[in-house]
């Protein structure tokens, strides 16, 4: 149970900050291309409160969490935000605009993923605190769940970010027939999930930014 605890208090700030983040980021790229839909909604702010799904950002990833921690011994983690509203109709150049507003999310984790490999280089350069361990912990798994989310949401399967971003790069014809997937695309993703396609797909990619992360910023704990 100390385990549980231990890995709640570890996770917590990072999932919902990798969460919620996100969100705010697609609004923050939607207002800046002329959709004033996240803004009008309140949904353009760095407060993570503002983004959290009680069922998706909490009830979810902590449920996951202590299950898998009790079956397998490993934390297992998945969640989502509340969706931030975005009409693409009213973005100045509606197909492509969508692709920034799309990779504004994934760049968010990017950018939050550095900010946690700088937490571990602060915990590296004092050992002899009480708060080295904590924060080394900490900046591993928001380097962890920030890659992770990248990978995941540039997967080209509508209505992921990187679906959205392959119907602004295709032929309008083409994106046009993509974008219906769009309704299935959960269903499709779960499929792939339990599977194992997902996983064979994701993980290598996940891995090797990882390590290229630890070479860039000298992450050797």
């Amino acid at each position: 149970m100390d385990s549980i605890i231990q890995g709640i208090a570890i996770y917590a700030l990072p999932v919902i900050f990798a969460i919620t983040l996100h969100e705010a980021a697609h609004g923050y790229a939607a207002k800046h291309f002329g959709d004033n839909t996240a803004h009008d909604e309140g949904r353009i702010s760095l407060n993570p409160v503002r983004h959290i799904d009680l069922i998706g950002t909490i009830v979810v990833p902590l449920t996951l969490f202590v299950v898998s921690k009790l079956t397998v011994g490993a934390g297992f983690l998945f969640g989502w935000a509340k969706p931030v509203p975005v009409n693409f109709a009213n973005l100045k150049h509606p197909k492509r605009d969508m692709l920034w507003v799309a990779a504004a999310g994934p760049a968010a984790n990017l950018s939050m993923a550095f900010g946690w490999a700088l937490v571990i280089k602060l915990g590296l350069a004092m050992p002899d605190s009480d708060f080295a361990k904590p924060l080394i912990l900490m900046g591993i798994a928001g380097i962890e769940i920030n890659v992770i989310l990248m990978v995941l949401n540039l997967l080209p399967l509508p209505p992921l970010d990187g679906g959205r971003m392959a119907i602004s790069l295709l032929p309008q014809r083409i994106a046009c027939q993509f974008a219906r997937i769009e309704p299935y695309g959960f269903m499709i993703l779960l499929v792939l999930l339990f599977s194992g396609v997902l996983g064979t797909v994701i993980w290598p990619i996940i891995a090797t930014t990882k390590e290229m992360m630890v070479l860039l910023f000298g992450l050797y704990i």
